[in-house]
């Protein structure tokens, strides 16, 4: 599965900064999709200097094709997580306009929250956290993705 590089899949990490160091684990393994120009990335970590903040996350917010809820506690926890980013992926999910998928970092509730009808990852929502390997728990995610992407490409 190869795209060119103007129909990369553009996936956006919506996650609590307190969960960086998993979110960068998480880029990491999508390190072969990126490789293979099937994916482009964007978090709020590539914002550059100078520029507005707010609106460079409603820019990528508004056009990636997947998006991806990294969901903890912090994340939950987190105002501008809940009140924005997952309020316009659920709005851009029901419209058909992005796949949002949940990537369940660590145990919480979660299963009543609007993305709690979505099939989460890793396989059987298991928390990252709890898998005995995180490297384990990353493959599964990875490869859930990978099949999500054939199933927008082929349904496009």
């Amino acid at each position: 599965m190869s795209l060119q590089p103007d129909q990369a899949i553009e996936v956006f990490y919506s996650y609590a900064h307190e969960d960086e160091k998993l979110r960068d684990k998480l880029e990491n393994h999508l390190a072969l999709l990126r490789r293979q120009k099937v994916i482009t990335e964007w978090y709020d970590r590539k914002i550059g200097a100078g520029k507005e903040w707010h609106n460079e996350i409603d820019t990528h917010l508004d056009s990636s094709q997947i998006i991806l809820l990294l969901v903890s506690a912090n994340f939950i926890a987190s105002d501008y997580c809940w009140d924005v980013e997952v309020k316009r992926a659920m709005e851009r999910h029901e419209a058909k306009e992005a796949r949002v998928i949940p990537i369940i970092l660590d145990s919480v509730d979660w299963k009543s929250a609007p993305f709690g009808r979505l099939q989460a990852l890793p396989k059987d929502a298991k928390p990252v956290k709890k898998w005995g390997n995180h490297n384990d728990a990353f493959l599964s995610v990875a490869q859930g993705i990978r099949i999500a992407i054939k199933d927008l490409i082929e349904n496009s």
